[in-house]
């Protein structure tokens, strides 16, 4: 099946757009504010090129900077900073296969099957635009476009439209429901977006073969971080049907009913019980936001080695097993259990030394 989704998303081309003049953030350029170590533009392109056949930016200054991205860079195809109409207008022309992606450039948390979903609804529906809906409200600009639909765009601008919705108006559009990721949607249109952001607990993977020995290494890892006051969170990716309860209990037989949702509590501790549909691929954002972030200063993950966040690869030699790192830009070091030879300059740590691990995540989560 995952083959297959990949043969179709070779059909679409993304276009991250990046040439707005962002009023609301003083004419900041949007795409280059950081955020965790790594421009917004950047988070948006590690999520959305692995998704597509290929990848264009729409920007109308800071060449130069989105040119060293590695992809090409258009700009408007009449004047600058007419909005993102005339961005879709762009993409179109400049794309090459028969669907085109628009997608923000400030919007770091969009979904890992975003493609997939928006084609699929698209061709079910026979429809020739399909747009991203989070629960609450139409996202305009992340919407899937037949490229045929140019000369159409193109109409609408020369006569002085500006607005996506009256131009989606006029066209077959379908609705895309994203409600079970809403979180997915975040982007930043003010400082103060950008600010609670950041206030949001620090994300760092584990990212390693079976028998590696992540659990070992955690539970090391996390009373040391805890001595030195880190308020420590961890979301671990079980690949199997698991449950926490057993039957026979109140709290099992109760959610075993058909209850959604299933809190259990006591003076000491509580847990909620949620059962939901996430298919194969769970989402880590919106793992991510059941948390309470007011009380974290750093998650730890344990799986999710597709997702887009910072981590560190664990590799042991007796496995026998390949390095990801090469194929993930988001490994940041290799802890390793004998130094081994890399070939892309990231810190190497000793897998065995837990105080040079420590070390290294207190380092990150200052410097991040």
């Amino acid at each position: 099946m995952l083959e297959v989704n990949q043969k179709l998303n070779e059909q679409v081309t993304a276009v991250v757009l990046a040439g707005g003049m962002a009023r609301r953030m003083g004419g900041v350029d949007k795409g280059w504010m950081e955020l965790n170590g790594k421009p917004l533009v950047k988070h948006v392109l590690d999520i959305v090129d692995p998704q597509v056949g290929r990848c264009l930016i729409n920007a109308n200054r800071s060449h130069t900077a989105y040119g060293t991205l590695g992809k090409p860079v258009i700009s408007d195809l009449e004047g600058d900073f007419q909005g993102p109409l005339m961005g879709i207008a762009t993409g179109l022309y400049h794309a090459d296969t028969d669907w085109v992606l628009f997608v923000p450039c400030d919007g770091p948390y969009l979904p890992n099957d975003l493609v997939g979903r928006m084609l699929s609804s698209a061709k079910s529906d026979n429809a020739d635009i399909a747009v991203a809906h989070d629960g609450k409200r139409l996202q305009p600009v992340v919407a899937l476009i037949k490229r045929e639909l140019l000369d159409s765009v193109r109409a609408t601008l020369s006569e002085g439209e500006r607005k996506i919705d009256r131009w989606y108006a006029m066209q077959n559009v379908v609705t895309v429901d994203f409600s079970d990721h809403p979180e997915a949607f975040i982007n930043v249109n003010r400082r103060d977006d950008l600010d609670e952001l950041k206030q949001m607990p620090k994300l760092l993977g584990f990212a390693a073969w079976s028998g590696t020995g992540k659990t070992t290494l955690l539970k090391k890892l996390i009373p040391a971080l805890k001595a030195g006051g880190v308020r420590v969170g961890v979301i671990k990716h079980a690949h199997h049907k698991f449950d926490v309860d057993h039957p026979g209990k109140d709290s099992y037989e109760l959610r075993k009913s058909g209850a959604d949702q299933m809190l259990i509590s006591s003076g000491k501790r509580w847990a909620l019980m949620v059962e939901e549909d996430q298919g194969d691929r769970p989402s880590l954002s919106h793992m991510l936001n059941r948390m309470d972030h007011s009380l974290l200063d750093l998650v730890l993950v344990e799986g999710f080695k597709q997702e887009s966040f910072p981590k560190i690869e664990l590799h042991r030699q007796s496995l026998k097993r390949e390095l990801m790192y090469a194929d993930d830009d988001n490994i940041i070091a290799i802890a390793a259990d004998e130094p081994v030879v890399l070939e892309r300059d990231i810190p190497q740590l000793d897998l065995n030394d837990t105080e040079s691990m420590l070390q290294f995540v207190l380092a990150y989560l200052e410097k991040s």
